[in-house]
């Protein structure tokens, strides 16, 4: 800065520039001193940089804090302490798993079961507090939340229209496994699909077949469920004879080795109860056919059908009881 003449005229330069140097720092102290109180004028608005920044993230985290225990809570709840044992979110609920089916079948129905209940509530809980944060930020920075819930709602509306199929389907998921009407290793008759249920979601049902197809049947097309595997099952037997067999006697050589055939050890601890014989079923031109029943161990019935059929046919040749097609035969030799 250049010192002007009428300034240090007859004083000695350096202690003039000095002089100068303080005055203008004086200047520089005013101006800042200024401008602090300036600032500390507009700071009536100080929440905004301070307290509701501070707000805000006490109520994120409280959210995450809030979530993460839930979420820990619901996990301890669909988790067993041992591998036998019960989760502790099912006991309050029905359960219908099959008798006598293995420990290790039951163990993965159920934890399956409590997976995938345990999913939806994580999720559930995570949209949950996910609106209440969103709400209270939007509360804390001064905006009018009506507006935006009924922008929601009709949001909503708009989705639930659009994706009501999938909608469907992951309602009727969670009243199936709810109410367990089938689960893991389960025989069901959905329709179109019959088989051994593989896996079991919310959204979709696997279902193998007895040829080995995989069938992916959605929740909300399922209309009526026919389980085999729960409570007990009933192997039926159907025994056709000729028109010219004694029937009297061929019932009682039936239900004699049938009965035998139940007390083997291949099937002794499938089946529940005697075999029933509930006499003639049916009579067609070609055949009289005889009907044999007993209750199983669910998904049992058809190797006891099996044992039954053998154990009943080598009876019949045993006591040369004609079958149809040996009546058949018969008749048209006399014929010729």
């Amino acid at each position: 800065m250049t010192v002007t003449p009428a300034l240090c005229r007859g004083r000695d330069p350096r202690a003039c520039g000095w002089q100068l140097w303080e005055r203008v720092s004086s200047v520089h102290s005013l101006e800042m001193f200024s401008s602090l109180q300036a600032f500390e004028l507009t700071e009536t608005n100080r929440d905004w940089l301070i307290h509701r920044p501070a707000e805000i993230a006490t109520y994120v985290v409280l959210a995450l804090v809030l979530r993460f225990a839930l979420h820990r809570m619901i996990d301890r709840m669909t988790r067993p302490r041992e591998p036998s044992d019960k989760p502790a979110m099912l006991r309050p609920l029905r359960e219908r798993a099959p008798r006598g089916v293995k420990e290790a079948m039951v163990n993965e129905r159920r934890a399956q079961r409590a997976r995938t209940i345990g999913s939806v509530l994580k999720s559930t809980v995570s949209i949950v507090v996910l609106i209440w944060v969103v709400l209270q930020v939007l509360a804390v920075l001064g905006v009018n939340v009506a507006p935006f819930i009924a922008s929601a709602g009709v949001i909503g509306v708009a989705l639930g229209f659009g994706a009501q199929n999938l909608v469907r389907d992951f309602l009727s998921g969670i009243f199936m496994l709810l109410e367990d009407q089938y689960g893991v290793g389960d025989v069901v008759d959905l329709g179109e699909a019959v088989g051994t249920v593989e896996t079991v979601g919310l959204r979709v049902t696997t279902i193998r077949d007895v040829n080995g197809t995989l069938w992916y049947c959605r929740n909300g097309e399922i209309v009526r469920v026919g389980n085999m595997s729960q409570g007990y099952a009933v192997a039926v037997v159907d025994l056709p004879i000729a028109h010219a067999a004694n029937v009297q006697r061929a019932c009682e050589v039936a239900l004699e080795a049938v009965t035998e055939a139940a007390k083997g050890d291949t099937i002794a601890a499938d089946v529940l109860e005697p075999p029933e014989l509930l006499g003639v079923n049916s009579v067609t031109a070609e055949s009289v056919t005889l009907r044999i029943t007993a209750r199983t161990k669910p998904g049992r019935q058809w190797a006891v059908q099996r044992t039954f059929a053998r154990a009943a046919l080598s009876a019949f040749e045993h006591y040369d009881i004609d079958a149809p097609y040996l009546s058949v035969l018969s008749s048209a030799r006399s014929t010729n």
